[in-house]
């Protein structure tokens, strides 16, 4: 990448594939932000790079010259009123911007830029990229966040009962309490999500550009944000995954996922691509984690084998009074259910005031023994 140090032209950038993927798909895997801060010069030119680009990805357009000219100049109060907010960006570079185009220098942007009036009333094209920090500002309800920044997989118990195992460097926002007829989370990076019943209570996931809407079951979705892709895994029930509303020009395609069903939804043209039989897929199978390929069909298993499973699953510790429980035995079936029901259903199952305490991924069982 030494050769960017060379550019000096707007043509530099525009025709480098690496900044264009910086810019349009927010991938930067060459530092272009850190290299773009280092000089306010080469910040300025990078800025002007960074317009030009956006406007030149708009749909072809036959428009007359009056309408030109007409588009232009409401284009340009846009772009004053823009670069006036924003205390970064001086006003020299809407002068030189301005000139630049109408000089006739770029007959081809002055066409982008007019196609953005007319398809999209503002003076760029609106990125696909949606933010974390955008979904969040979208929700008036007051939510938690919580930040895995260890190197180990997080349980977190929401309040209706679902679970969620947050894997490293990802976070989950969510309310205290879930009111209204939605439930809404808001996922940055991956997390694997068991969800407690309730048909007049839909659960929505919010995860890049996408939202997955599920009544009960259990799925995995993996989206972070310097990845081009959004994944969305399903283990057992059924899933219904669209884009999200704040995309522009979104073609709400919904798409239905079934047990061992996922969606591959490419952000940079917000397309679906569903995988029928995740085997088949390199990539899904290599991904797969403990927690989807575990059974929690239990006939006449010791109870201590199910504590081992679960501690293997969701890498929690559990703690029990070995002795007291060394000849239970039980048959059920945990499928399904989040973390806190298996809990509960075990400790039932167990009898003689047999209870469980969590303590983030420290479980701690009390029992007197088996019935």
């Amino acid at each position: 990448m030494q050769k960017r140090n060379t550019y000096t032209e707007l043509e530099d950038f525009l025709s480098d594939e690496s900044f264009q993927s910086w810019i349009l798909n927010k991938i930067d895997e060459d530092g272009w932000e850190e290299w773009t801060l280092e000089s306010q010069q080469r910040a300025k030119l990078v800025e002007d790079a960074r317009l030009l680009l956006l406007a030149m990805k708009v749909p072809s357009s036959t428009l007359s010259a009056s309408d030109i000219h007409n588009a232009l100049q409401s284009t340009w109060i846009k772009i004053e009123e823009k670069e006036n907010q924003n205390t970064l960006i001086s006003h020299s570079k809407v002068k030189f911007l301005k000139k630049y185009f109408l000089s006739g220098v770029a007959a081809t942007l002055v066409f982008g830029l007019v196609s953005v009036w007319f398809y999209n009333n503002q003076i760029v094209p609106k990125n696909n990229v949606i933010t974390y920090k955008e979904l969040i500002d979208e929700n008036s309800e007051g939510l938690v966040e919580q930040t895995n920044n260890s190197d180990k997989p997080q349980i977190i118990t929401l309040s209706d009962g679902s679970s969620v195992l947050l894997q490293p460097n990802s976070k989950l926002s969510y309310p205290k309490i879930f009111t209204g007829n939605e439930r809404k989370v808001y996922l940055s990076g991956e997390g694997f999500f068991e969800i407690s019943k309730n048909p007049k209570k839909p659960f929505f996931v919010y995860a890049n550009e996408i939202v997955t809407k599920v009544v009960g079951t259990s799925f995995r979705v993996k989206a972070y944000s310097d990845q081009p892709d959004v994944e969305v895994l399903v283990r057992t029930g059924k899933v219904r995954v669209k884009s999200n509303d704040l995309i522009s020009r979104s073609n709400q395609e919904e798409v239905v996922l079934l047990p061992n069903q996922a969606l591959r939804f490419v952000r940079s043209d917000l397309s679906f691509n569903k995988i029928t039989n995740i085997t088949q897929d390199e990539e899904l199978t290599k991904s797969v984690g403990n927690i989807e390929q575990l059974s929690f069909e239990f006939t006449d298993i010791p109870v201590s084998q199910i504590f081992e499973t679960m501690e293997q699953a969701y890498l929690v510790d559990i703690d029990y009074p070995k002795n007291k429980l060394k000849d239970c035995h039980l048959t059920t079936s945990l499928s399904d259910q989040p973390l806190t029901e298996k809990l509960k259903i075990v400790c039932n199952s167990i009898g003689n005031n047999t209870s469980f305490e969590m303590n983030g991924n420290q479980i701690i069982i009390t029992s007197q023994g088996c019935n």
